[in-house]
C-alpha cells in the first residue's frame, strides 16, 4: 500500500482550517475584562476576593457567549488523586484480561481536563471541607469549615453568623430546579454536607456533636440542615449513610439493634422528612429497588448507622453484631440511576453531585486494593450518568477534593499486577522479567505510601511485618528485621496494606494538583491549571438559571457576570 501524499493546497487547506479554530486565546479575547483587586496573598485574602478572582478566571474560559447547561452533575472522587487514576485503569483492564496501562475508567474518556490547585486559605496539604466548600461555593476557606468563610474562627458558631457562603445546589433550589446529594460516605459527611450546610465544624453531624463542642452555640448540625433545607423545597434526593445522626436514641438501629440513635433534641429528622406529601425513607436495597419515582418526590436513602461499605464489602457483605448477613444496599452507579429518574421529572432541570467518598477512607487505612475498587465503582457511577444524558444539555464535571500519598513506582514490566510485586528493575538498566530487588536483595510492590498505618513495626494489634487491614492501634514500634521479605506475601490479597515509609495511624491527603474532566455545555472552559473554587465560577456561568439567581441577587456586572459574593441572608429573606 502507498503511504498517504497531501498535495501543498491540500497542507495549506489543513493548516489554515487548524488555525482558525478557537483555542483558549481566542475565549480569551473574547471575555470581556473583569477588574480583580490587587492585594498581597494571603494576608489580603477575603471571601469577596475569592469570589471575584475565580469568576475572573472562569470568565476568560468560558468566552463573551456563555454555555446553556440545563442540568448539572458534579463527580467528587474523595481522595482521587492522579496516582489512584492511573492504578485504578490498570487494574481494571487487568481485571478484564486486557492491557491495562492502555484501560481507560468512564471519566478518562471525557473530551475536556484540566488541573486543580487543591490548597485551603490556611493549608498547603487540604482537608475535604475546605476543598469541597470551594468547588460548591466559588469561594476557599480554611481547613475544617463548610461552606463558611475563612473569617469565622474554627468550632466557633457566633463567629460564623453572616459569613455562610451561597452554593451550588442551593441556588438551584432557588431557581426552581431540583436537587440531590448522593455518597457512600454519611449524607452528613464533609463533602456532601458543603452541598447544602453552613457550619464552621466539618465534625458536628449531629446535635450532639455540637452540644459537645465549647463554643457549638445554637448552631443546627448537618443532618438538620439537611431536612430543613431552607431554599425551594429541599432536596429531592438525598443517599447515603449515617442514619445514626438522624435517629433518635429510644430508636435502634434496624441493622444493628445495639445500637441506638445520637439525636438528644427530640427531633426524629426520619420522621421529620418522611412527613411530607410524597417523600419516601429507605433504608436497604430492597426497599431501595421498590420505590415508585413516579409517587415519589423526596427521596432519602440511609443505608448504613455510618458510613456505607466498601465496594469489596459490599459485594461480600459481613455479619452484623448478631450475626446476620447485613442487609445488602446500592452500588453508587444504582444510587446515580434512581437519583436522575427522580430529578429530569422536572422540566426545569437539575444540579446533582454524587461522591466515591470512601476512595480517601480505603487510603487513610493505607489499603490500596479497596482505594482502587472504589475508584472503579465511582467510574461505574459516572458511566451511568454518562448513559443517562445529554452532552447537548447536561454539563458533568468529575474532579476530586484532594490528593494522597499513593506512589507508583520502581520499573515493573508492562502487564505486572499493579497490586503486585515488581517484575522487572530497580531502574531501567535492570530491567526485565524476573522479580525485581531492592539494595538489601528484598522484593516491593509497585504500590506503596509514603505513610500510614502499614508502616512494618510491631504495634499493639499486629506483629513486625506486612500488615492486614484493618489496623488500629495505639502503640507502635520500630522494625528491628527492617524490610520483611514479601516473596511469599499475597500482596493482591483486599486485604494487604502496602507499605508506608512513615508511620502514621491514618496515612495523610496529598497537597499536589487533583485532576478535572468534563462533557457537555461549559465542559470546554475546562482547561490549564486552575484554582479549584474556579469550577463553581465555570458551572454557574454554564448554567442560565444559576447565573440569573446570581444576578437577582445584584452579584453581576454589566456583561452578567457574577463577580459579587451573593449575600445568603437576603437571598433567604426573598
Amino acid at each position: 500500500m502507498k503511504p498517504l501524499r497531501l498535495l501543498p493546497a491540500a497542507v495549506a487547506l489543513i493548516l489554515t482550517a487548524c488555525a482558525s479554530q478557537p483555542g483558549p486565546a481566542t475565549h480569551q479575547a473574547a471575555a470581556s475584562a473583569i477588574a480583580v483587586p490587587q492585594i498581597q496573598r494571603p494576608q489580603q485574602e477575603t471571601a469577596q476576593w475569592w469570589f471575584t478572582a475565580g469568576a475572573a478566571a472562569a470568565h476568560t474560559n468560558v468566552g463573551a457567549t456563555p454555555p446553556r447547561a440545563k442540568n448539572v452533575i458534579v463527580f467528587l472522587g474523595d481522595g482521587m488523586s492522579i496516582t489512584t487514576i492511573a492504578a485504578a485503569h490498570i487494574l481494571l483492564g487487568q481485571r478484564q484480561g486486557k492491557d491495562g496501562e492502555s484501560a481507560r475508567l468512564a471519566f478518562e474518556t471525557l473530551p475536556y481536563t484540566a488541573l486543580s490547585r487543591t490548597y485551603e486559605t490556611d493549608s498547603q496539604t487540604p482537608d475535604s471541607a475546605g476543598t469541597m466548600s470551594a468547588i460548591m461555593t466559588g469561594v476557599k476557606t480554611k481547613a475544617g469549615f463548610i461552606s463558611v468563610s475563612q473569617a469565622a474562627n474554627r468550632a466557633d458558631c457566633a463567629s460564623s453568623r453572616g459569613q455562610e457562603l451561597v452554593t451550588a445546589l442551593e441556588l438551584a433550589e432557588l431557581s426552581g430546579m431540583s436537587t440531590g446529594a448522593v455518597t457512600t460516605t454519611k449524607i452528613t459527611h464533609a463533602t456532601p454536607a458543603a452541598t447544602y450546610g453552613h457550619l464552621p465544624e466539618r465534625n458536628w453531624e449531629s446535635d450532639v456533636d455540637v452540644g459537645q463542642s465549647p463554643a457549638g452555640g445554637d448552631c443546627a448540625d448537618f443532618a438538620r440542615q439537611l431536612v430543613e433545607q431552607p431554599f425551594g423545597d429541599g432536596l429531592e434526593v438525598a443517599l447515603g449513610g449515617g442514619r445514626e445522626n438522624f435517629m433518635l436514641p429510644i430508636q435502634r438501629d434496624p441493622e444493628e439493634p445495639g445500637r441506638p440513635g445520637k439525636r438528644l433534641d427530640q427531633r426524629d429528622l426520619i420522621a421529620q422528612w418522611s412527613a411530607r406529601p410524597g417523600a419516601t425513607y429507605v433504608w436497604n436495597k430492597q426497599q431501595f429497588d421498590a420505590v415508585d419515582i413516579s409517587r415519589t418526590t423526596h427521596l432519602l436513602g440511609l443505608f448504613e448507622r455510618s458510613h456505607m461499605r466498601f465496594e469489596h464489602d459490599r459485594t461480600n457483605p459481613p455479619a452484623n453484631e448478631s450475626g446476620r448477613v447485613a442487609a445488602e444496599e446500592p452500588s453508587l452507579a444504582e444510587m446515580t440511576r434512581t437519583a436522575l429518574k427522580m430529578l429530569k421529572k422536572n422540566p426545569k432541570g437539575y444540579f446533582l453531585m454524587v461522591e466515591g467518598g470512601r476512595i480517601d477512607h480505603a487510603h487513610h487505612g493505607g489499603n490500596a486494593y479497596r482505594a482502587l475498587t472504589d475508584t472503579i465503582a465511582f467510574s461505574e457511577a459516572v458511566q451511568a450518568a454518562l448513559d443517562d444524558t445529554d452532552a447537548a444539555d447536561t454539563l458533568i464535571v468529575v474532579t476530586a477534593d484532594h490528593a494522597h500519598t499513593l506512589t507508583f513506582a520502581g520499573y515493573p514490566q508492562r502487564g505486572n499486577p499493579i497490586l503486585g510485586l515488581v517484575h522487572g528493575g530497580s531502574d531501567f538498566e535492570d530491567s526485565g522479567s524476573a522479580l525485581a530487588l531492592d539494595q538489601h536483595k528484598l522484593p516491593y510492590t509497585t504500590l506503596g505510601y509514603a505513610n500510614g498505618p502499614g508502616y512494618v513495626g510491631a504495634s499493639d494489634q499486629q506483629p513486625e511485618g506486612p500488615k492486614n487491614y484493618p489496623h488500629y492501634y495505639r502503640s507502635l514500634g520500630k522494625p528491628a528485621a527492617g524490610r520483611p521479605d514479601l516473596t511469599k506475601v499475597d500482596t493482591q490479597a483486599p486485604d494487604y496494606m502496602q507499605e508506608s515509609t512513615v508511620p502514621f495511624m491514618s496515612e495523610s491527603h496529598g497537597g499536589e494538583d487533583v485532576a478535572i474532566f468534563a462533557r457537555g455545555p461549559g465542559a470546554q472552559a475546562f482547561h490549564g491549571e486552575l484554582e479549584q473554587n474556579v469550577i463553581f465560577h465555570i458551572i454557574v456561568q454554564s448554567s442560565p438559571l444559576l447565573r440569573e439567581a446570581l444576578c437577582r441577587n445584584g452579584s453581576c456586572n454589566a456583561d452578567k457576570v457574577p463577580v459579587n459574593l451573593p449575600d445568603r441572608a437576603k437571598l433567604l429573606a426573598k
